[in-house]
C-alpha cells in the first residue's frame, strides 16, 4: 500500500469532521424574518467574509554563522481562501555550509475556523531534503492566544506508524510602530528513532531565537538577532556519530516579507 493510499482516508476524514462541526456551530435558534423599518434598511451591509483572498509570508529567510561555519535557515508558508476555510503551504529546512538541506519540511493543509482567533488544520507533510523522504498525515491548530501570542501545534503519524509532534511560539514586541523585537521558540517530538534521518524518540531537537526587526516598509524589514539549535538524546548521539554539532548559539540576520 503506498504511503498516499494510507495517508488518503485519514485527510478524508478529517475534512468530513471539520465540515460537520461547521454545520453544528452554524445552527442557531432564529425567529420568523421581521421586516425592517423604512429609514434603517439601507443602513444595513452584507458581510463580506466569503471573498477568496491570498497572502504569503517569508519569516525567516536568514543567515545563520557561528563565525566558522555559515547556514541558510528559510521559513515561510502561504494560503488562499475566505475568511473560514483556507488551503494552506508551509515549508522550512536548512542549507548547511556543506551544500546538504536538512530538516526541509513541506505541508499541505486545508483549514477551519474554529473561533475568532484559531483554525483546526489537517493535510499531509512531506520531508524533502538531503536525506530519505518521508511522508506523514498532519491534524493541529494556529491561531493568537490572549495577549495576541502566536501558536501552532501539530501532531503527524507516518505512515509506517511513527508519530511526531511540533509544537511553535512568538511574539511580536512593539518597541515603536516600526522596531519590533520577536521571540520565537520551537520544539520537535517523535516516537521512534529514524536513524536514516538522524532523528531520535523523545524530545529531538529545540530551536528558538531572539529577533530585533525594522520595518522601513510593512510588507518588508531587515533583522538580526541571536538563535540556538539544540539536538537531544538520541537524536545528539546521531549527529556526534556524523560529525555534526549538537548545540550551538549562533548570530542571525535576514530579511522578513509578506504580501
Amino acid at each position: 500500500m503506498t504511503p498516499l493510499r494510507t495517508l488518503f482516508p485519514l485527510i478524508c476524514g478529517f475534512v468530513s469532521i471539520a465540515s460537520a462541526a461547521s454545520a453544528a456551530s452554524a445552527q442557531v435558534t432564529t425567529t420568523p424574518d421581521q421586516p425592517l423599518p423604512a429609514d434603517t434598511r439601507e443602513l444595513v451591509q452584507p458581510v463580506m467574509d466569503r471573498m477568496i483572498l491570498v497572502h504569503g509570508i517569508l519569516d525567516q529567510f536568514e543567515g545563520r554563522t557561528d563565525g566558522r561555519t555559515p547556514d541558510l535557515r528559510w521559513s515561510g508558508e502561504g494560503w488562499i481562501g475566505t475568511d473560514y476555510d483556507k488551503f494552506w503551504v508551509k515549508t522550512e529546512g536548512f542549507r548547511r555550509s556543506n551544500g546538504t538541506v536538512d530538516d526541509g519540511q513541506q505541508e499541505f493543509l486545508y483549514s477551519r475556523a474554529i473561533s475568532t482567533y484559531f483554525d483546526l488544520q489537517g493535510g499531509l507533510r512531506s520531508d524533502l531534503d538531503s536525506r530519505p523522504a518521508r511522508n506523514w498525515a498532519a491534524l493541529g491548530f494556529e491561531g493568537l492566544a490572549p495577549l495576541f501570542f502566536n501558536l501552532q501545534g501539530t501532531g503527524y503519524v507516518s505512515d509506517s506508524g511513527h508519530f511526531a509532534a511540533r509544537f511553535e511560539a512568538s511574539y511580536d514586541l512593539l518597541l515603536t510602530n516600526r522596531l519590533i523585537l520577536q521571540p520565537e521558540f520551537e520544539i520537535n517530538l517523535y516516537s521512534k528513532s529514524d536513524p536514516a534521518r538522524l532523528v531520535g524518540a523523545g524530545i529531538s531537537e529545540i530551536d528558538t531565537g531572539l529577533r530585533l526587526r525594522y520595518e522601513f516598509d510593512r510588507k518588508l524589514a531587515p533583522y538580526f538577532g541571536v538563535a540556538y539549535e539544540g539536538k537531544f538524546g538520541q537524536t545528539a548521539s546521531f549527529a556526534r556519530r556524523a560529525g555534526e554539532s549538537t548545540s550551538a548559539v549562533r548570530f542571525v540576520f535576514g530579511i522578513r516579507s509578506w504580501f
